[in-house]
Parts: structure tokens; C-alpha cells; sequence
């Protein structure tokens, strides 16, 4: 019941090169000495470097859908490529074999804490996908005392702030907790599709982090709402990181000239987590006043 007395802070993570370092790779050709060009796959983290050197760089065929086959979910397969990737980077994180992503642990504490969270990655899965991969990093990484706690909490949070004096299974709470959340890949065609449908057709590809972490904090707001004004005067904040600098200026922009402006009771934390000389992310800080009008 220590849930009651915490705050309300929520996060936002991409998933690449911020929670995991996945194996996932960008299908590129790359010019040779001679003037020919051959076949030269990349990670995520080289992709960042070299996407904009179209010298030297170009997609298959000039389609850039065929450099991001890897980043799709494939009709008929047993696994998707995402839920496959995230297992393997798991597997060796956890074996020691390679460093975790600097969002790892946060992901993890969030996790144990219950708190609600979203996935926003540039990646084209269904959003089933990722939420998968969120069940297995739970499976993965929580060991049996932190996932103990995760279910206290979450049935904590239940009774203190939907009322709830009886309960299911770890399963259907576990199951209730994560479809709270958002699980948005923002090129995927059914997101594209909502976006366009909701701004109208005024949205680019440039707008489609920012539309995803508006939805999040609108269903934060409207989560809290239910349970009463009282919860919207207390301390909210949400935290987003990103390990593409770009991006992260993209969203620092959209959050001083609307977001802040449209929910100013919240703290808004940017965190840039692209320079691995610093652990735990460049951090900024926006806040509004505490006045949702209610």
C-alpha cells in the first residue's frame, strides 16, 4: 500500500541502442575504390554515422524499405525478428557477454516499480511485438525477488487507486500492467496510418516521436484522471530517452513549444543518451506550473 504515498513519474524509451544493443542490422551498399558498389550491412549504432554520407552510402536499389527488411514484422513467421533480436541481446547482457543499453537499468527499476512506461522506437513492428519483448526482458532480467515486488506493487496500485479488493493471477495482473502502456514503432504502416488520420494528413515522418509521446502523456493524464483531480495536483513527471541526438532535439523542441505549453502541471526529462562517456545520459529539464484547471 506504500504505492499511495509515491509520485507519479512515467517514462519513455526508444528501444535501439538505449534499453539493448540488438544485432539487428541495416541492409546498405557501400562504394567501392573502383566506383562499383557492393552489398555492406550495418548496426543501428553505425547506421547513426553514416546514414547521412550519400556519397559513399546508398539503400539497395535506391528503395530505403529494403535497407530496413530486418526492422519488419514478417507474415507467417513464428517469432518476429524484433522479439528474436531483443532474446539474443538479452542472452548475452545477462551472460556478461555485452553491455546493456544506458536506459537498461531504468527500464528495469520502472519494471519492479510498476510505473507506466512506453516503448517509441523508429523500428516498423506491431506494437504486439514490442509489448513481447517487454514480457521477456521481465522474464529475463527480473529475478524472482524483483518480480515479487513488481506484483505487490501492481496490485497496489490497483487498490489504491482503482478500488480493487480482490484480485487475479500474477498472469492476468501482469497481463492488465502491460497493456496499460504504449507500444509505439512509428513507421510501422498501421501507426503511419493513425497519425495521418489524426492530424489530418498534416503530420511528416519528422512528427511521428513526437505524436507518440503526446499519446503516452495524454493517456497518463487521462489514466490519473479517473482517479480523481487530488492525483493531478500532486508532482507528475515523464522521462524520455533517446540514444539519436537528433531525435532528442526534436523532442526537446516539441516539448518547450507544446507540450509544456499544453500540460504545464508536468516535469518533463529529456534524457540524450547518444555519448556513452556519460552513463546515465545528457539530462534537461522542462517544467510548467502546477495548474491543470480542474
Amino acid at each position: 500500500m506504500n504505492v499511495a504515498e509515491r509520485d507519479f513519474k512515467y517514462y519513455i524509451f526508444d528501444w535501439d541502442d538505449n534499453i539493448l544493443h540488438m544485432p539487428t542490422r541495416i541492409h546498405l551498399e557501400k562504394r567501392q575504390p573502383d566506383g562499383s558498389w557492393r552489398p555492406h550491412s550495418v548496426s543501428t549504432a553505425a547506421f547513426a554515422v553514416v546514414r547521412n554520407d550519400h556519397e559513399n552510402y546508398r539503400p539497395p536499389d535506391g528503395v530505403w524499405e529494403n535497407a530496413f527488411v530486418e526492422f519488419q514484422d514478417t507474415a507467417g513467421e513464428s517469432e518476429s525478428r524484433f522479439l528474436h533480436d531483443t532474446r539474443i541481446s538479452l542472452e548475452r547482457v545477462m551472460a556478461g557477454e555485452s553491455a546493456p543499453g544506458p536506459s537498461f537499468e531504468t527500464l528495469r527499476e520502472t519494471l519492479r516499480e510498476g510505473r507506466l512506461f512506453a516503448i517509441v522506437t523508429a523500428r516498423g513492428h506491431e506494437s504486439e511485438s514490442l509489448k513481447k519483448a517487454v514480457r521477456l526482458f521481465i522474464d529475463v532480467v527480473l529475478t524472482d525477488a524483483e518480480r515479487e515486488e513488481m506484483m505487490a506493487n501492481l496490485r497496489g496500485y490497483r487498490a489504491c487507486f482503482d478500488g480493487c479488493t480482490t484480485f487475479g493471477t500474477d498472469e492476468e495482473e501482469l497481463a492488465y500492467y502491460l497493456n496499460l502502456n504504449r507500444y509505439h514503432a512509428v513507421t510501422n504502416p498501421s501507426f503511419k496510418r493513425w497519425m495521418a488520420e489524426a492530424t489530418e494528413g498534416g503530420a511528416s515522418s519528422g512528427d511521428a516521436k513526437p505524436f507518440a509521446i503526446r499519446d503516452f502523456v495524454e493517456h497518463v493524464v487521462k489514466i490519473l484522471s479517473r482517479t480523481g483531480a487530488e492525483s493531478l495536483r500532486r508532482p507528475i513527471s515523464v522521462g524520455f530517452s533517446d540514444d539519436d541526438a537528433g531525435n532528442v532535439r526534436a523532442v526537446e523542441r516539441y516539448i518547450q513549444e507544446e507540450l509544456s505549453r499544453r500540460f504545464p502541471g508536468i516535469k518533463f526529462c529529456v534524457y540524450d543518451t547518444s555519448d556513452p562517456a556519460v552513463p546515465d545520459g545528457r539530462k534537461v529539464t522542462v517544467s510548467g506550473q502546477l495548474d491543470f484547471g480542474f
